[in-house]
């Protein structure tokens, strides 16, 4: 499985001959110019996930592309005339080949009620796990954990207590458009990431790694 980082949320996984998009939102733009893109699997609302416009660049590139969303998010694209396939709660399905599991959960809390909109994380291939904004996560074994690590509703420590309970083998931080360096994680590569054996893989925007 190769997976090249775009920016923030934006990741390009390539594997078994199909091509998935996760979460094109307004932290990147090179996606709006891919070509050979499978699915497009859209975890929730917010516009650091979907920006409407990329979405409808990169669906004009790739023709032939599958929409992967929650209920919520469908209504969005229902007003913009986009087709989609809906798997959410704890639902399962092969869309092109490709094994897809859902696992809702609320968005975590920023403040209050302000953007606890629905988000559901999906299992991508039965290896890779992309949470979008919650700590929700399957009951199942996760071999590669995309870690959110930045933003308003999410503290580091609160990350890695997650990235605990689950246990990954590999992990590699994901929603951090916000955040000029990488901050703590290099220096907590041996105190917590070594200690437990998961293998920390750093990514930035444009970087790709073979899982």
């Amino acid at each position: 499985m190769k997976i090249t980082k775009l920016g923030h949320c934006c990741l390009l996984i390539e594997d078994g001959g199909k091509t998935i998009l996760t979460d094109p939102g307004n932290y990147s733009d090179t996606q709006n110019t891919i070509k050979g893109i499978d699915i497009v699997v859209i975890t929730h609302e917010h516009g650091d996930h979907l920006h409407v416009d990329s979405l409808k660049a990169v669906l004009g590139n790739n023709l032939d592309a599958t929409v992967v969303c929650n209920s919520a998010v469908g209504r969005i694209l229902d007003k913009e005339g986009i087709k989609y396939q809906v798997i959410e709660g704890i639902g399962t399905a092969v869309v092109k080949d490709v094994a897809i599991e859902a696992c809702d959960g609320r968005h975590e809390e920023i403040f209050e009620e302000i953007g606890q909109v629905q988000n559901t994380g999906y299992m991508l291939m039965d290896r890779l796990y992309y949470p979008g904004d919650s700590f929700t996560a399957p009951q199942k074994q996760i071999e590669i954990l995309a870690l959110p690590v930045g933003g308003p509703w999410c503290k580091l420590p609160d990350a890695l207590h997650f990235m605990l309970r689950v246990m990954p083998k590999k992990v590699f931080p994901v929603h951090d458009g916000m955040l000029k360096s990488a901050g703590m994680l290099p220096l907590l590569k041996d105190a917590v990431f070594g200690k437990h054996n998961i293998e920390l893989v750093m990514m930035g925007p444009g970087d790709s790694n073979d899982f």
